[in-house]
């Protein structure tokens, strides 16, 4: 039988639980759970992302030219800096972008739409430079989405939603046992 991811993650889980705390659970038992309660995993995962994007407002919209035309647009050292039309360079967004682009080399674009919001797109040059970014904004390994070229999470620095875009990262969790190591995978579990 062919698991979904989520339900593989669960089973894995349920299994080391049934070992840690030796209960007596057969691999049936253990597949019939993962079987059972990944629809209600789903659905907190589901409530959760909901909060997030309740907490972060992310506007999409299609902007006419003249408010294209207010937001500033800098170039330095190879990373792409965009600040709202509206936001103060004292603001904490705005300060923080500037923080992560002078201290930080795998910066290469920040957006800083409102004073409380940073889109930061980074390209990590390791599997520990990533675990670095998602560790300084507070992201579990679990709410990292995979996308094409990309991995993508949300958390916060301070009272500053941060949007974080790894370019690269998926090409980087190809090396499993890396990964792992690091604490990006979950252990296998035996079977």
């Amino acid at each position: 039988m062919s698991r979904a991811p989520l339900q593989h993650q669960l089973h894995s889980r349920i299994e080391l639980a049934a070992q840690v705390l030796d209960l007596p659970l057969s691999a049936e038992h253990i597949e019939r759970l993962a079987v059972e309660l990944t629809p209600a995993v789903r659905a907190i995962l589901a409530e959760q992302a909901a909060e997030i994007t309740e907490t972060v407002p992310v506007t999409y919209a299609v902007a006419t030219p003249s408010v294209l035309a207010d937001v500033v647009v800098t170039e330095h050292a190879g990373c792409i800096c965009r600040l709202g039309p509206d936001v103060d360079l004292d603001s904490p967004a705005a300060t923080l972008a500037a923080e992560f682009r002078e201290r930080q080399p795998d910066v290469i674009a920040t957006d800083v739409p409102t004073a409380t919001y940073v889109g930061l797109t980074v390209r990590p040059q390791s599997l520990a430079a990533w675990r670095w970014w998602l560790d300084k904004l507070g992201v579990a390994t679990e709410a990292v989405a995979l996308q094409g070229t990309a991995a993508y999470a949300v958390g916060t620095v301070g009272d500053v939603a941060v949007q974080l875009c790894g370019d690269g990262v998926p090409e980087l969790l190809t090396d499993a046992p890396a990964a792992r190591l690091v604490g990006l995978l979950a252990q296998p579990t035996p079977r």
